[in-house]
């Protein structure tokens, strides 16, 4: 019986330890960070895009501040919001995790700095 228990419990460890365990590092990412993550991603997917521009916008998840970067990917303009943060040092936006809140705000619409795609 000792060993049956004893396996059960390093069977639960060894599953634990399988999976992480922990919940992933959530980060803040600053607005020029963002820009430079963000444009990296649009250039890696091929998309043509005029420019990024990335602000705080004073709201969170799970405590974390997010950042929103707006792309304009130029048809008269057409503006895309993008919400995002680091997780485990990676970007990952609304797109990638729906539950990132990204309503509209008029956060950053008097200091905003535009990078331009150079296309």
């Amino acid at each position: 019986m000792r060993a049956l228990l004893a396996a059960a419990a390093l069977a639960a460890l060894l599953l634990l330890a399988g999976c992480g365990g922990g919940s992933p590092k959530l980060e803040a990412a600053p607005p020029a960070v963002a820009r430079r993550l963000m444009t990296a991603r649009l250039n890696a997917k091929h998309l043509d895009y005029r420019w990024v521009a990335c602000v705080r916008v004073g709201r969170t998840y799970t405590h974390v501040p997010i950042t929103r970067c707006n792309v304009n990917f130029g048809i008269d303009p057409h503006i895309e919001a993008y919400c995002l943060l680091l997780k485990n040092g990676r970007l990952v936006t609304n797109q990638d995790d729906h539950a990132i809140p990204c309503a509209h705000d008029d956060a950053g619409w008097d200091r905003t700095t535009i990078v331009d795609s150079g296309s």
